[in-house]
């Protein structure tokens, strides 16, 4: 658990350790699980699952695990609001600067959702919506996302959502995609070579210290978005995902 905040209210902390231990064994677990994972007595942590449950931030399923409850649904799609909300200043820049459509996705149930979008003045631009749930596998979103994490990691969730190709060029098997997490690691942005959309090229970089995995991306077609292009919209992508971890750091 993260050090205790000065003058913090504990049975408040107590509550965030657990959903935060639930979070990261995957959304459910048991409650020997937890009692394994904190230092909470037992009859602490089920009197504050209890009340958990009863607040819908937390379900217990017929096999009596605890799984994360709806009411959290509601939470969560207001953080990314602003969190899309923060991140718009910086997405307009990139936007101004290389006349493309810029996005801002973050890591949601082994999917990635996009959170944020300035749209590209181009007739001909990229089509993804606020809102939009698309796999980790095939978008330059999802796979710098996916280089934060390790081989593990990356292979359960592409286990549990499975790896369709929508086009010819998606990446179809696991041993393809942690070689080009490898090279995204080595060179720091990712690329979607028209592997979501035929003829749509994207680049996209993880958001350093970001509450939550998120990164952002510039795309558009392929006759505008070159190699010339990368070598402009690259530096400037370190550029914007760097600020935007700074204001979220700063809130």
């Amino acid at each position: 658990m993260a050090e205790k905040a000065a003058g913090g209210v504990q049975s408040v902390e107590r509550v965030f350790e657990l959903l935060e231990l639930i979070t990261d064994a995957g959304g459910d677990v048991t409650l020997s699980e937890l009692s394994s994972s904190t230092d909470l007595p037992l009859p602490t942590i089920h009197r504050l699952l209890r009340t958990l449950v009863t607040l819908g931030y937390i379900r217990q399923l017929p096999n009596r695990r605890y799984a994360l409850g709806p009411r959290l649904i509601r939470l969560g799609e207001g953080a990314n609001k602003q969190l899309g909300a923060l991140a718009r200043p910086q997405l307009k820049s990139l936007v101004d600067r290389l006349g493309e459509t810029s996005n801002m996705a973050v890591l949601d149930s082994d999917m990635v959702i996009y959170v944020a979008q300035v749209p590209s003045l181009h007739s001909m631009r990229m089509f993804t919506e606020v809102g939009r749930r698309a796999h980790t596998h095939d978008t330059g979103v999802g796979k710098a996302i996916l280089a934060q994490l390790d081989d593990e990691a990356v292979r359960g969730i592409v286990s549990r959502t499975g790896m369709p190709t929508p086009t010819p060029k998606s990446i179809g098997d696991i041993d393809a995609l942690l070689a080009d997490l490898k090279l995204i690691r080595e060179r720091g942005y990712s690329i979607d070579e028209e592997e979501q959309e035929l003829g749509v090229r994207c680049f996209a970089m993880a958001v350093p210290n970001a509450p939550t995995p998120t990164a952002i991306s510039v795309s558009g077609p392929v006759s505008r978005v070159d190699k010339s292009f990368a070598d402009r919209a690259v530096p400037l992508l370190r550029e914007a995902a760097q600020a935007i971890s700074d204001e979220f750091n700063q809130n």
